[in-house]
């Protein structure tokens, strides 16, 4: 899916999202699993941060310096407007560039919607955006190829390189996986967890 459009469909949900989102537990206990490999928490980079909320405040809470990045507008000046002294910029993480590394990057429930041919050169991008010994925690889909799904009134675009396809990723680009998980079973939504 065009990140453009992606953005102006989250734009007309972002305020549901919020209010549905911002007191939920959904993710948290993974997160703070991939914190229990964390040794440097100064830095934190969340890739489809949405309007912050939970994952943000459990990150600050844990010392964190947070960037979040997201291809929706709306979701990011909700994001701002709830957490003013963190960053966060209207980006496409296909394009985005930065000479910044991070010692935490999470991207969850995110880049499942890029396009399939840029599942590849995006988990590359995460893992080379880690600070050595930085921790990447991400959701996928336990499948391989794309798909369209109704969801909130709209078409939603999902891609994978599936499993196997992640974790030759990761390898390619020095990754140790120490968790992997399909944790919404029988749903094929699966998390990883990677060291650098």
């Amino acid at each position: 899916m065009n990140p453009k459009l992606l953005g102006r469909k989250y734009d007309r949900i972002a305020r549901w999202w919020h209010e549905n989102h911002d007191n939920s537990s959904y993710g948290l206990a993974q997160v703070e699993r991939a914190l229990n490999f964390s040794v440097k928490r100064e830095t934190a980079l969340d890739v489809g941060c949405g309007a912050g909320g939970r994952v943000v405040r459990m990150l600050q809470n844990h010392g964190f310096n947070i960037t979040g990045i997201d291809v929706s507008q709306e979701m990011i000046r909700l994001a701002r407007e709830q957490h003013p002294s963190m960053t966060f910029l209207h980006q496409d993480i296909c394009t985005w560039e930065t000479d910044r590394h991070f010692d935490l990057i999470v991207a969850w429930d995110s880049i499942f919607h890029l396009p399939l041919e840029m599942q590849h050169p995006v988990v590359a991008k995460l893992c080379r955006l880690l600070s050595e010994g930085g921790v990447l925690i991400y959701s996928f889909g336990d499948a391989e190829g794309e798909h369209e799904d109704c969801w909130q009134g709209d078409r939603f675009h999902y891609s994978s390189i599936g499993i196997n396809g992640n974790l030759r990723v990761l390898m390619e680009n020095g990754i140790t996986c120490r968790h992997l998980e399909l944790d919404q079973w029988p749903q094929k939504h699966a998390f990883l967890i990677g060291v650098k």
